[in-house]
Parts: C-alpha cells; structure tokens; sequence
C-alpha cells in the first residue's frame, strides 16, 4: 500500500491514496485548525468502522441474509495524557433487513472482530478496549 499526505496551509493537509482518492485533514482549532477537514484521529475510527462494516456484510451475504441497511456508530474514548490515544472503542452496528437470523448476525460481527478486521485486530493488540453491539430492524 502507498499514500501520501501533503501540507496545504496551517494545520490542513491532504492526504492521497495510493488508489488516487483524496480526503482533506486538518488538526483541531487550538492547533491553528479551521474545521474545514476530518481530524485524523476520526479517520482511524472511520477507518476501523468501514473495515468491520465491510466484513459484517460480506459475512452476512454469504449466509443469505437478505440485508436492506446496515450502518455503525462508533464511539471511542482517548487517554487524558499525551499522546492522546485511544483507550475504549465501541461499536454499535443496527442492521435492516427481512427474517434476519441473530445468530447471523453476531457471528458475523464476531469474525470481523477476532479474525478478518486488520484494523480493529490491530487496535485491539495496541491495547485499545474494543467492543461492538448490535440491533436488528425488520
């Protein structure tokens, strides 16, 4: 994989994939910030959030789940101390769909956790508290 990331003025960087997508980053106001870009911390969640959705729903695919809307809420809590990483993660994935099956569902997000997430699994051995949740919409 390739990326590059390049300075624009004051906290506001661009950051380039190696597949030529772009995104616009930017530090927080107290760091000369102007909240014109994501901050690159919300990126790893963003990052983490879309690796797990995209397993949840190949997973759920493969088992015939007949899926209408899936999305996740993450919610994550930093160390008070510099650097500022993250201590806890939490995903609440709510899931739309017909006759969908609970017990597709939770191992569908529990092999996304424990064996096809590359984000999440290395989180989770930095030693960031992960845990993820779910609800089922008809």
């Amino acid at each position: 994989m390739q990326a590059r990331v390049k300075w624009i003025e004051n906290a506001m960087f661009l950051g380039e994939s190696g597949t030529g997508h772009t995104v616009v980053m930017e530090g927080s106001p107290d760091e000369g910030g102007r909240e014109l870009g994501i901050r690159p911390m919300e990126m790893l969640l963003l990052g983490m959030g879309g690796c797990s959705s995209i397993d949840v729903i190949s997973i759920l695919k493969k088992a015939r789940q007949q899926v209408s809307d899936c999305y996740v809420e993450i919610s994550a809590e930093r160390v008070d101390t510099v650097p500022a990483t993250f201590k806890k993660i939490h995903l609440h994935f709510v899931i739309t769909g017909k006759n969908l099956k609970e017990s597709h569902i939770e191992r569908a997000i529990n092999l996304s956790a424990e064996k096809y997430c590359s984000a999440s699994i290395m989180l989770g051995r930095a030693g960031v508290e992960i845990s993820h949740d779910y609800k089922i919409c008809e």
